[in-house]
């Protein structure tokens, strides 16, 4: 079953958000100020900012949830998180991020969705595919870039995992260069 916490991991994931805690058990997730999502822990409940069109996907797709309504604009749907699987939700709340983010944070992710291991800068193909579109969608596509992270940097990105971080480490230091520490 879909949690809070699955939908947190999920809001978190995304580049420059920033959770905001409000009254009465809810949680909101914003990108650069503007909330895309959020969740009514004690009803469980999420809500998803969209664009008017993907409201109409939404709502197509899960009949139980229903528009949001900002006086008579719709700005969103909600639905129970009991009412879509993990990963829908997950589609869901990339979608809500990609309809709030600023363009050049969607112009990252729009890239990294068709990054290819290899065939990226200088980035080695045996990272893999999800570390290679972590990578770009933050905006970095080459091992100088990497050098300036720290490895705790990288860990948390969504799609680096403990091999890419080995391969990253061991191509930095043929080239003589390290994370930063």
């Amino acid at each position: 079953m879909t949690d809070v916490r699955q939908f947190r991991r999920a809001a978190l994931s995304l580049q420059e958000v920033e959770e905001q805690s409000a009254a009465h058990g809810v949680v909101s997730f914003a990108v650069a100020d503007r909330t895309f999502a959020s969740a009514n822990t004690a009803d469980v409940d999420v809500s998803l900012h969209l664009g008017e069109e993907e409201q109409a996907d939404f709502l197509t797709s899960h009949p139980s949830a229903e528009r949001l309504i900002d006086g008579t604009t719709p700005i969103g749907v909600r639905i129970s998180l009991a009412d879509i699987d993990g990963q829908q939700l997950n589609h869901w709340v990339r979608r809500a991020w990609l309809a709030n983010a600023p363009q050049r944070l969607v112009a990252h992710a729009t890239v990294a969705e068709t990054a290819t291991p290899g065939k990226v800068g200088d980035l080695p193909k045996a990272i893999g595919r999800p570390a290679t579109q972590a990578l770009v969608d933050a905006g970095i596509t080459s091992l100088a870039q990497v050098a300036e992270l720290t490895e705790a940097e990288l860990k948390a990105m969504h799609g680096v995992g403990p091999k890419a971080i080995r391969v990253l480490k061991q191509e930095l230091d043929t080239t003589g260069r390290s994370l930063k520490s």
